[in-house]
This record gives structure tokens, C-alpha cells and sequence, in this order.
């Protein structure tokens, strides 16, 4: 099992990267990740390897905790690796702790392709295993889904607002979205 990995990004998609290691490249899932990337940038993830009759895919998280949480996700039955990734792409560990600690069905179905059925099955099944996962609070939770979909709704793209979430130091949403606008109107 390929549980972490370094080496030189030599490509770069969509959704996923080719890293090289030792003069192989791996091509690693990456959601979102991609918009924060270069090519030719050194990088250490931390994976999750799916084996499937038909292929061979890794997953690349860049915090330990983005990864324990894809592992819950991905432990409940209709949830695979991509919706699992998806998932990750808008909301951190800490956002996800809270929303399923807080039963809050509502921050779940904003995820685009889960509905209210998925969302309540995410809950039920997360909420004691979620609990027990130490999340370290000290990784930046700066990404806020409602923010993001106010930017979003606003205009701005996702490697736009992903940038100035990554700036934004503010925990108060109205102060966020007011800080997030300032940063993309100087650009």
C-alpha cells in the first residue's frame, strides 16, 4: 500500500498530477489541490490507494487529516473515491467535523452530487467515528463553503477564490467575504 509520496510534479490535469519518483510517475488524484500546484515543484502527499479489478488509483492529500477523513468517507457504502474526493474539494477536515457533529444536513447537500438522503447517511454513519479522529485544529481551516458559493455566485473562479480563502485569516463569514473581495479586487 502507497501511503505517502514525494517527488517533482511533471504534470498537471484537471483533477489529478503525474509525480515523478525515481524516474517513475505516478498519476495521483488531486481535486482541488491542482489549483494551488506548479509544474515542476517538488511535493509530498499523503495517499490513498484504491485497487480495483480494472485499474490502479492513488489519492493525494497534503494533510493527514484531509486523508482521514477521505477514509471515513469512503467507509460508508455509495460513497467512492471520486465522490469522496469531491467531498474534499469544498470543505476542510475541521468544516466536515463540524457539520456532521452538528447534524447539519444543510452544509452537507451545498456538495455538489450529495442530496439530503446522502447527507443524513453521512451523518448517521460518521457521527461516532468522526468524533474519536483527532483533527488538529492548527491546519489552516480558512475555506468556508458559504463564502466560497458567495464568491462563486459573485463570479469569481475557483482558482480565484481558492487563492484569496488561502489569504483570508478571518473567522467571522461576513468579515471573510469582505476580506476575500478586497484581496480579489487588488488582482
Amino acid at each position: 500500500m502507497i501511503t505517502s509520496i514525494k517527488g517533482k510534479i511533471i504534470f498537471i490535469e484537471n483533477n489529478y498530477i503525474i509525480l515523478e519518483t525515481h524516474d517513475i510517475g505516478y498519476k495521483i488524484y488531486t481535486g482541488n489541490l491542482n489549483l494551488k500546484l506548479k509544474k515542476n515543484q517538488n511535493l509530498f502527499l499523503w495517499t490513498y490507494q484504491v485497487v480495483r479489478e480494472t485499474a490502479l488509483d492513488l489519492f493525494g492529500f497534503k494533510t493527514i487529516n484531509e486523508l482521514k477523513i477521505f477514509e471515513l468517507l469512503i467507509s460508508i457504502s455509495g460513497i467512492g473515491p471520486k465522490v469522496g474526493l469531491s467531498i474534499m474539494n469544498v470543505t476542510s477536515p475541521q468544516s466536515l467535523k463540524r457539520a456532521v457533529i452538528s447534524n447539519s444536513i444543510e452544509e452537507l447537500t451545498k456538495v455538489s452530487g450529495i442530496g439530503k438522503k446522502n447527507a443524513q447517511k453521512i451523518i448517521v454513519e460518521l457521527k461516532n467515528k468522526i468524533e474519536k479522529i483527532n483533527i488538529d485544529t492548527k491546519e489552516n481551516d480558512n475555506f468556508d463553503l458559504e463564502v466560497y458559493e458567495t464568491l462563486e455566485a459573485l463570479g469569481f473562479s475557483r482558482p480565484e477564490i481558492i487563492k484569496a480563502l488561502e489569504q483570508n485569516t478571518e473567522k467571522n463569514i461576513e468579515k471573510k467575504i469582505q476580506e476575500a473581495l478586497k484581496f480579489l479586487g487588488k488582482k
